[in-house]
């Protein structure tokens, strides 16, 4: 059986790591290099680092601080923000980047994930989707989740799994930053939809939240961020927790 994963999130905005509440209400939470190399330390599998504006404000991920993550880090690196072409993501994998999140470029153009998985191999590309309920169907968004279209979550799950992508990012809008679990009804619908692995996002308050996520929501990863951030649940402890509760987990 594969180890789920446990993955900090580095939400970057102006060069620092924020996080907010429903994608709001940003605050600071920290030098993102600093907290990358504290999350390799501990015992975090990978990491995801997202340039939460690039995509808003149209220019590309920022690569200094991307170079400076990556050399600090033993782990998976994954980036997202602002890729919209294999030569964005050909600078980034050269500064040090193992893999690429794309969200609004790939709803787009979903050439670009096709494209992408061709170019640089399926495990190098994650797809992110923001998604929340709207009208009985769950309807993803873009632009930071400020963007409303009328694309259904399992669809386009189903869309990116056969244009390429190796794994998707799927983001509860309405649990993100709330601490109170994570969306493991859509989570567990995702899962058996699809036959690539799925990173839960959105809603981590508590080591159970973790464990619901694996158990009930049959999430392959499990990605967090305030949590982490300020210090609320460390990462070893999270492990043994999960290793307790017979998950399947690579230790510290």
């Amino acid at each position: 059986m594969l180890t789920k994963r446990i993955i900090p999130c580095l939400d970057i905005k102006n060069g620092r790591t924020v996080k907010g509440v429903n994608f709001l209400a940003l605050r600071d939470a920290g030098d993102p290099v600093e907290l990358a190399q504290k999350y390799a330390e501990t015992g975090a599998d990978e990491l995801v680092f997202l340039d939460i504006s690039a995509t808003e404000e149209r220019r590309r991920t920022l690569v200094d601080l991307v170079r400076n993550v990556a050399k600090t880090v033993n782990i998976p690196f994954t980036v997202g923000g602002g890729i919209a072409s294999v030569a964005d993501v050909s600078v980034l994998l050269q500064n040090g980047a193992d893999k690429i999140s794309i969200n609004s470029a790939a709803v787009k153009n979903p050439k670009l994930v096709e494209e992408l998985a061709k170019e640089f191999g399926s495990q190098c590309v994650v797809v992110a989707i923001d998604a929340k309920p709207m009208e009985n169907q769950w309807k993803i968004h873009l632009v930071g989740g400020k963007q409303a279209t009328a694309i259904d979550l399992f669809d386009w799950a189903k869309t990116v799994e056969n244009l390429g992508a190796g794994e998707i990012l799927f983001t509860s809008m309405d649990h993100d930053g709330t601490k109170n679990g994570f969306a493991n009804e859509a989570l567990a619908r995702l899962s058996s939809w699809v036959n690539i692995p799925i990173i839960a996002s959105g809603g981590a308050g508590a080591k159970e939240h973790f464990a619901d996520a694996f158990i009930q929501g049959k999430a392959d990863a499990v990605l967090a961020a305030s949590v982490f951030h300020f210090n609320e649940i460390p990462i070893p402890e999270l492990k043994q927790y999960l290793a307790d509760q017979n998950i399947v987990i690579r230790k510290v």
